[in-house]
């Protein structure tokens, strides 16, 4: 099993100045490589591997003698992002949807550098980072496992964090926690209506700091191109967009954390959220819940907690009756569901919840009548 740790480093001047370094030097090799790339496919019709693209570092050494500032692993593994931004493109062009061609990195466009297997080591309340010397490391918790790599990344308002890939063993299964089940229909008024009755308040993250994020991008406006005082306007907004994002993350955890502590089977729906977002006059409240954030960071969290993920099907959730299953057409200002064939009256998204759950159920049933297979479990009905 693969787990991350993420921790803050405090390099001190000199050493964010070689880290600086480091990420442009980064940028110019993935820049060559995507042209290099390009360039072959135009004049001589061919493809071209990563491993063609690696043997190119020796003589783009010799060029930029600056490259030397940079451990060869860091750059080779530049290199295989290309690979992967290309393969990405080719598995968009054949499912026919929009395929994006991987695109040059302009400058503060290029946030990070990855270091596959060697360069690095922890040190005592240090970690020692090869061309670039030993950085102070908050390490607010033991990693556990043996450390397979390392990526340091800057943020936008210039923190920089070490995410380190540790190789764990496969903990024993813990026991199932049978018979608790839970349907969760996601919303806008409430963040989350639970088949049980439960709901959850929609925090509004982005709404709350929309003053503050509008007065903060009011005084930028107003500041000349190139100036310090604008870099300083610029920082103000990234750092109101990071407290956010950190709010919005943090809720996240919290929530999932009690949901695969609560319940052995959590079914979600599965939206697609990319058309969603094609609602002008939602968009900004689909985005500011972030939903996808609550299933994903559930579903990494159920493994271990002996909990079970299911997604299903979205389509009539809202419409039908969870009693008599007859469906029962209703706008999205209708925000009771009144059954017209048994007489159910109850909240419009309880009632979803729990047709979630059914769903959620015979997933389970269809899939091996085993709540014990790996990963989540997708079902159209």
């Amino acid at each position: 099993m693969r787990k991350s740790f993420k921790y803050r480093l405090y390099p001190t001047k000199s050493q964010r100045s070689r880290m600086e370094r480091t990420l442009d030097l980064c940028r110019w090799v993935y820049n060559q490589t995507l042209a290099y790339r390009k360039d072959t496919w135009e004049k001589e019709g061919r493809p071209t591997s990563k491993y063609e693209t690696h043997n190119l570092l020796p003589s783009w050494k010799v060029e930029r003698s600056e490259l030397t500032e940079v451990h060869s692993q860091v750059l080779q593994n530049v290199q295989e992002r290309v690979e992967l931004a290309f393969k990405a493109f080719f598995r968009r062009v054949k499912s026919s949807e929009k395929p994006g061609y991987p695109r040059f990195r302009g400058r503060g466009w290029y946030d990070s550098f990855t270091y596959p297997q060697a360069g690095f080591k922890l040190l005592c309340g240090k970690l020692r980072l090869s061309k670039i010397g030993d950085i102070k490391i908050k390490l607010h918790r033991p990693i556990e496992g043996k450390i397979r790599r390392l990526t340091v990344r800057r943020s936008s308002t210039g923190k920089w964090f070490a995410c380190f890939s540790v190789e764990i063993d496969d903990p024993p299964k813990p026991p199932w926690k049978d018979g608790s089940t839970v349907g969760i229909d996601v919303g806008l008024e409430s963040f989350a209506t639970m088949s049980n009755g439960e709901k959850i308040d929609n925090p509004r993250f982005f709404k709350s700091e929309e003053k503050a994020l509008a007065k903060a991008q009011r005084r930028l406006s107003k500041c000349a191109k190139g100036t310090s005082e604008r870099r300083a306007a610029v920082k103000v907004v990234q750092r109101v967009h990071e407290r956010i994002a950190n709010r919005r993350y943090d809720f996240a955890h919290q929530v999932s954390h009690n949901l695969v502590e609560r319940f052995g089977l959590i079914a979600f729906e599965d939206l697609n959220i990319t058309n969603m977002l094609k609602n002008h006059c939602l968009a900004k409240s689909i985005s500011d819940a972030a939903w996808r954030m609550l299933v994903t960071v559930t579903s990494n969290k159920a493994e271990s907690a002996g909990s079970k993920v299911v997604l299903v099907d979205p389509r009539n959730t809202s419409q039908l009756c969870s009693r008599c299953g007859v469906k029962a057409a209703k706008s999205l200002s209708d925000r009771v569901h009144e059954c017209p064939q048994c007489g159910l009256v109850m909240d419009r998204d309880e009632n979803a919840a729990i047709n979630i759950l059914r769903l959620g159920m015979q997933s389970l049933r269809k899939s091996d009548r085993s709540p014990f297979r790996e990963g989540s479990i997708h079902i159209r009905s």
